[in-house]
């Protein structure tokens, strides 16, 4: 990934000031995904860092699904999309979660992923980690093998870095993200 690369993409995110409430900086990733040179950095980041060996790429509803399925595209590899409760027609194999503001569920339609599939986890934002880390028990849990997580922008000072490094279920699998930005 050459700067010049890191400066265009960075330079197609937009800062939000107070949105959506006082004292958030919202990331509107939006200029990224509607520029076809930043799509295709986004992906050439992604695939520069990615594992060896990567068979699908799970995503995460909802914007996860753009970068996912760039990065998927160019590799010539399949996706998978993790989605929200109640997205995909059953039979379906599901896990809750917590965010800092409630719960949520994700779900995975069985048959999706063969056993031992290497998968690689991409979204588009880290920020606590909670999404991506139960994306990754998920995707365990429906057999797969989890070679790691990638994403576009990784939010520093909420600890979704260490999060996912410090999953014991996971066993150590990288983390990359393309442009890390103060939270």
């Amino acid at each position: 990934m050459t700067p010049d690369a890191v400066d265009r993409i960075r330079a197609l995110v937009r800062d939000v000031p107070n949105f959506p409430e006082p004292g958030v900086m919202f990331r509107d990733l939006t200029g990224v995904f509607a520029s076809a040179q930043g799509l295709r950095d986004t992906a050439d980041a992604i695939i520069a860092t990615a594992p060896e060996g990567i068979e699908l790429i799970a995503g995460l509803d909802a914007r996860g699904f753009i970068v996912g399925a760039t990065v998927a595209a160019r590799l010539g590899i399949g996706f998978v999309p993790v989605r929200k409760a109640g997205k995909l027609p059953p039979p379906t194999t599901a896990i809750s979660f917590d965010l800092e503001y409630g719960r949520a569920t994700f779900e995975l339609r069985d048959t999706t992923v063969n056993a031992g599939q290497r998968v690689l986890v991409v979204d588009d934002l880290l920020a606590t980690g909670g999404s991506a880390r139960a994306a990754g028990a998920l995707l365990r849990r429906s057999g797969a093998h989890l070679l790691g997580y990638s994403f576009l922008v990784e939010l520093i000072g909420l600890a979704g870095r260490e999060s996912l490094e410090a999953d014991p279920e996971a066993g150590g699998v990288p983390v990359h993200s393309v442009l890390t930005l103060p939270a």
